[in-house]
């Protein structure tokens, strides 16, 4: 099989990020002055950042810009910026950056279309746009944040129905429990193995030590792949759990 033919029959939604040769990028102003955001666009800006099939996640901390590249290749993917599925979803008040505008995904005309983006912060606004439509979907707003987290899983992302796509997940854990949460590890296995490509936002230790998974770890020195046992994710959790007293007595007067 040629390349080409190869690229044709890729099964990927994302294969590739690019970035627009128009895009107004201002490398002295946020969103391009995050390192891990500076560092994806330049490469965009060249062959492009290339997703693999299966499931990858993105850590780091807080202002690392993992939901900022997240949020922006769900947009630029097609999929509602607030959440939502390619059915489509809300938008109240514009938060996001600019950076979804200036990407554009690289992916065969073969490529399954489905895609859903669970974006933890707005999602009620997903939850009453599914009510407006009216029919037999259970009403999410009634139920506690893990458990419409919960059910979108069952409904939307881990069905058989869905035997391939993209799904974006910022921060899923944000709602959930830790049995919960191992529930979506054990799903996020089942999807990969239909086929679903992953990009998931996380501060899980628990989510981000699914085998076989690809782990981005972003901070200051912009992206670089890690393995789970060397993120500082892990080591910060596993520090704190053997030994809080450590932490604490620095934290507490």
């Amino acid at each position: 099989m040629s390349r080409g033919d190869e690229w044709l029959h890729d099964p990927r939604p994302v294969q590739r990020v690019k970035l627009f040769r128009d895009a107004p990028v201002d490398h002295h102003a946020w969103p391009a002055t995050v390192p891990a955001v500076a560092q994806f666009l330049d490469v965009a800006a060249g062959e492009g950042w290339e997703f693999g099939p299966g499931v990858t996640f993105l850590v780091g901390e807080n202002g690392s810009g993992k939901s900022t590249l997240i949020e922006a290749i769900a947009e630029a993917a097609g999929l509602p910026a607030e959440g939502g599925s390619t059915n489509g979803g809300t938008e109240t008040r514009r938060t996001e950056s600019p950076l979804g505008e200036w990407l554009r995904i690289e992916r065969s005309p073969r490529a399954p279309r489905w895609g859903f983006f669970l974006r933890a912060e707005t999602m009620h606004g997903y939850y009453s746009w599914r009510e407006d439509l009216g029919g037999d979907a259970p009403n999410l707003h009634t139920m506690s944040h893990g458990e419409s987290f919960n059910a979108l899983l069952d409904e939307a992302l881990d069905h058989d129905h869905f035997v391939a796509g993209l799904a974006c997940l910022d921060e899923p854990e944000a709602a959930l429990s830790f049995s919960s949460t191992l529930r979506w590890l054990a799903a996020l296995d089942r999807m990969r193995s239909r086929g679903t490509q992953v990009i998931c936002a996380t501060h899980s230790p628990v989510l981000a030590a699914l085998p076989g998974a690809k782990i981005l770890e972003l901070g200051e020195w912009g992206i670089r792949e890690s393995a789970w046992e060397d993120l500082d994710l892990v080591r910060l959790h596993r520090g704190f759990l053997d030994a809080p007293g450590r932490y604490l007595r620095h934290l507490l007067d």
